[in-house]
C-alpha cells in the first residue's frame, strides 16, 4: 500500500464564523478523518489524500452538515450580499413602524408577519443549517444563539397575533421587527466580517495576482504568440520586455537587463542579470529585453512555494490561541444557561412581565457572540505574516511568531551569515613549487564540498585550474575534505583536520600528511551589520557568535560589530552543545545559512535561515530572510512578531471584556435584542480592525 500523501484544497461556502470551521474539523475528526485543516479566512479546507481517504466521501461528509464544496478556490461568492439586501428591504418597514402612530397600516400584525417571515426563512437558511450542524458536532456556535433568539421572538409574536388579533393591546405582544432586525444586523455583521477578513489575507492575494499573466511565447518556427500563465510548460521559450513581470522560474537564453526582486527580498534595489543567469518568476524586468527558457512552472516555482508556505503559516496556531479556543468551545452552552437563568430571575423573582423577561434573555443570547474570541488570534496572525511576507520575510506560522517575540538569545553563525561568504584568495603559499598541480587539486577537491568557502575558491580558480579524477572522496562537515589521486591521499581543511601546526592561513593542503600549500583567504562582513546588532541589543537581546573559524578572526569581527560573546573553533557537535546550553537558559534563535548549520538551526527554539539557497533555505528553518544581503530583516521580523503578539493580546482583552460587560447589561434589561445584535456584529469588526492596524502600523 502506498504511503504517498498529497495536500489537496477544497473551497467551502456557507461558513458564517470561525466556529463553523471548528465544527467542520470536529465533524470530520469524529468520522476518523484527522489530516484536515479548515481555513475560515480563505474559505478553504486542506487535507491529505491517501489510500484510506476518498475524495468523494470527504465532500459528502462536509455537505451532509449543511456546507457546500467547490473545487474552485478563487470563486467569488456574493450570496451573503444578496441575502443581506433582501432582508434589509423587508426589515426597514418593520423597524420604522415603531416610530409611527398606532393607527398606521404598518402596525397590522398580518402585514408584519408577512414581512418578517421571509427574513426568518433566510435566517434559517443561512444560520439554521450551521447551527444544527454545530449542535450535532457538539461544538455549538454563535448561530445557535441567533436562531434561538429569533425563533423565540417569532413564535411569541405569532402567538400574540393569534390571541390578541383586533385588540388595542396587540402591538405589545408583537416582536416581528426584533426577529427581522436581529437577522439583518447579524447578516450585516457577517458581511462586514467577511470583507474585513478578506483584507487580512491580502498578502496572499497580492502574491497570487503576480501569477495572473498573459505571456509572450516563441514557437519553434519563430512565431510569437500570447499564452496564459497556466499554459506555460517546462522548456517553453518566453519573451520578457522592459516593464514586464517574469512569468516563471527560468534562465536567460539571450539578452540582459535590470530586475526588481523586491517581491522576493523586500529590497527596492534593481539587480543586473545577463545570459545564462537564473531569474525568478514574479520579479520585474525594469530595464532591458530578454529571452528566457522556463525551467520550473506551476506549483514548482519559488513563488508558488512561498504562497503555500504563507497559507500554511497562517493556519498554524500560536499557543496563546488555545485559551481563546478553549473558552469559545464552552461559551455557547454557558450563554444558554445564563439566558435561561436571566429569564427565570427576571420573570419569577423580580416579577417582570413575561415579554420583557423574554426580551432580556434574548438580548443575552444575541449579544454573546464568541466570534470575536475566535477571530482575535487568526486575523492578527494573518496580517503579521502577510506584512512580513511582503517585506521578504517568511515566518512559518503563528507558533513561530509567538516564540520569536519572546526570545532572549540570538546566535549568529559567522561565515556566510555575518560575513558575505564570498571569499577572495589573498595568496597561496606553495611549499614544493607545484603551483599548477596544487591549483588543480584545490579546484577538484572543492568541487565536492558544500562549505561556503568552496564556492569562492571555485570562482577564483575556474579559469586557471583543471579537473582531476579523484577517488574515495570524503567530507567532514566543518573540518575539511579528503580524496585519493594516483594512489596518494590528499587532505584540504583546517590545521587540526590535516594534522599540521596551526598558523595564520585559512586552510591547508597536504599530500600523504606532507604540507603542499597554505591558502590565505579574506571574507567581508555584511553591509549594515553593526547597526543591526545595535538595534537587536536595544531590544534587550543577548547576541552571540558561534563559528568553526579561528578565534582571532571571530574576535576581530565581533569587536568591529559589537558582539561581546564569541564561541569560536566549534565543531558541529560542539555547536549543538552550545545551543542546548543557551536553550536551557532562555528561548534562543539561531541564524545560519540553512545548509551547513541545519543541525544547530533545528536545535534552537527558532531557526532563522538566509534565502540564498531558495527552496533549501525555505525548508530548513522556521524563519527565512529572503534577502541574504540584508540582515536588518532580522530586526524587522522580531518587531513584527512582537507587535503581532501584542495585537493578539489586545484582541483577546477586548473580546473577553466585551462579553463580561455586555452580558450583565443585557440580562438587566438595559440593552434590547436589536441593539445587542448591532453591538455583537461590530465587536467582530473592532477585533478585525485592530488586526488590520498592524498592516500599516509604524513599528520600525
Amino acid at each position: 500500500m502506498s504511503n504517498t500523501k498529497k495536500i489537496n484544497t477544497l473551497h467551502i461556502s456557507g461558513m458564517s464564523c470561525v466556529n463553523c470551521a471548528k465544527g467542520i474539523e470536529r465533524h470530520l475528526n469524529n468520522k476518523g478523518i484527522d489530516q484536515v485543516q479548515v481555513d475560515f479566512a480563505n474559505s478553504e479546507l486542506h487535507y491529505e489524500l491517501n489510500d484510506n481517504l476518498s475524495h468523494n466521501d470527504l465532500i459528502n461528509e462536509i455537505e451532509s452538515i449543511g456546507f457546500k464544496v467547490n473545487n474552485e478556490t478563487n470563486k467569488e461568492d456574493n450570496t451573503l450580499e444578496k441575502l443581506f439586501a433582501f432582508c434589509l428591504l423587508l426589515t426597514l418597514p418593520l423597524f420604522c413602524h415603531m416610530f409611527l402612530e398606532k393607527e398606521h397600516f404598518l402596525h397590522n400584525p398580518i402585514l408584519q408577519f408577512c414581512l418578517a417571515l421571509p427574513v426568518y426563512i433566510v435566517g434559517c437558511y443561512y444560520f439554521g443549517r450551521s447551527a444544527w450542524a454545530s449542535i450535532k458536532n457538539a461544538v455549538p456556535n454563535m448561530d445557535v444563539l441567533v436562531m434561538m433568539g429569533t425563533t423565540a421572538t417569532m413564535i411569541y409574536s405569532i402567538v400574540g397575533t393569534l390571541n390578541f388579533w383586533g385588540t388595542p393591546q396587540a402591538h405589545q405582544y408583537l416582536f416581528f421587527e426584533t426577529t427581522a432586525t436581529i437577522i439583518t444586523l447579524v447578516l450585516l455583521g457577517n458581511l462586514l466580517e467577511h470583507r474585513s477578513v478578506k483584507k487580512t489575507t491580502s498578502a496572499i492575494k497580492e502574491l497570487s495576482a503576480i501569477q495572473n499573466l498573459i505571456v509572450k511565447k516563441e514557437l519553434k518556427d519563430g512565431t510569437i504568440v500570447d499564452t496564459n500563465y497556466n499554459d506555460i510548460i517546462k522548456g517553453d521559450i518566453l519573451l520578457v520586455n522592459s516593464g514586464d513581470k517574469v512569468p516563471t522560474d527560468g534562465k536567460i537564453v539571450s539578452g540582459q537587463g535590470y530586475f526588481d526582486e523586491s517581491m522576493m527580498t523586500g529590497e527596492n534595489q534593481v539587480i543586473y542579470k545577463k545570459e545564462h543567469q537564473n531569474i525568478v518568476g514574479g520579479t520585474i524586468l525594469t530595464e532591458g529585453n530578454i529571452k528566457m527558457i522556463a525551467q520550473k512552472v506551476g506549483k514548482d516555482t519559488v513563488l508558488s512555494h512561498i504562497i503555500n508556505l504563507v497559507k500554511k503559516a497562517q493556519n498554524s496556531k500560536p499557543n496563546i490561541q488555545r485559551l481563546g479556543d478553549k473558552i469559545s468551545s464552552i461559551f455557547v452552552p454557558l450563554v444558554l444557561v445564563i439566558a435561561l437563568i436571566s429569564f427565570v430571575i427576571n420573570y419569577m423573582i423580580f416579577d417582570i412581565s413575561f415579554s420583557d423577561s423574554l426580551m432580556r434573555s434574548i438580548a443575552v443570547l444575541v449579544i454573546s457572540c464568541p466570534c470575536a474570541m475566535g477571530l482575535a488570534t487568526p486575523t492578527a496572525v494573518m496580517v503579521g505574516l502577510g506584512r512580513a511576507a511582503k517585506m521578504g520575510i517568511l515566518i512559518k506560522g503563528g507558533h513561530t511568531l509567538e516564540e520569536f517575540s519572546k526570545i532572549k538569545h540570538i546566535v549568529f553563525d559567522k561565515t556566510g551569515t555575518l560575513t558575505t561568504g564570498n571569499f577572495n584568495i589573498d595568496h597561496i603559499e606553495y611549499t614544493q613549487n607545484q603551483n599548477s598541480t596544487v591549483n588543480d587539486l584545490l579546484y577538484s577537491l572543492e568541487l565536492h564540498s558544500s562549505h561556503p568557502i568552496a564556492k569562492s575558491i571555485l570562482k577564483n580558480l575556474e579559469d586557471s585550474a583543471n579537473i582531476l579524477e579523484l577517488k574515495d572522496i570524503k567530507e567532514v562537515k566543518g573540518q575539511g575534505i579528503q580524496a585519493t589521486y594516483k594512489d596518494d591521499v590528499y587532505q584540504l581543511g583546517s590545521s587540526k583536520f590535516v594534522g599540521q601546526k596551526e598558523g595564520k592561513s585559512q586552510f591547508l593542503l597536504t599530500k600523504n600528511g606532507q604540507l603542499l600549500a597554505q591558502v590565505y583567504c579574506s571574507d567581508q562582513q555584511r553591509e549594515g551589520l553593526k547597526e543591526t546588532v545595535i538595534e537587536l541589543k536595544k531590544e534587550d537581546l543577548s547576541i552571540y557568535m558561534l563559528s568553526g573559524d579561528k578565534i582571532e578572526k571571530c574576535q576581530k569581527l565581533a569587536q568591529e560589530i559589537g558582539i561581546n560573546k564569541v564561541f569560536a573553533e566549534q565543531l558541529p557537535q560542539q555547536k549543538l552543545e552550545q545551543i542546548e546550553q543557551l536553550n536551557n537558559q532562555a528561548l534562543t534563535a539561531m541564524v545560519g545559512d540553512g545548509i551547513n548549520d541545519a543541525p544547530a538551526l533545528a536545535k534552537a527554539h527558532v531557526g532563522i535561515s538566509l534565502g540564498g539557497s531558495t527552496e533549501v533555505a525555505i525548508d530548513s528553518a522556521q524563519i527565512v530572510l529572503l534577502n541574504k544581503n540584508n540582515l536588518h530583516q532580522l530586526v524587522q521580523a522580531f518587531k513584527i512578531s512582537k507587535h503581532t503578539l501584542l495585537t493578539i493580546k489586545q484582541n483577546l482583552f477586548w473580546a473577553f471584556s466585551y462579553n463580561i460587560i455586555a452580558i450583565p447589561i443585557a440580562a438587566m434589561g438595559f440593552l434590547n435584542p436589536m441593539w445587542g445584535a448591532l453591538f455583537m456584529a461590530f465587536s467582530d469588526v473592532i477585533v478585525i480592525g485592530n488586526s488590520l492596524r498592524l498592516k500599516n502600523k509604524s513599528i520600525f
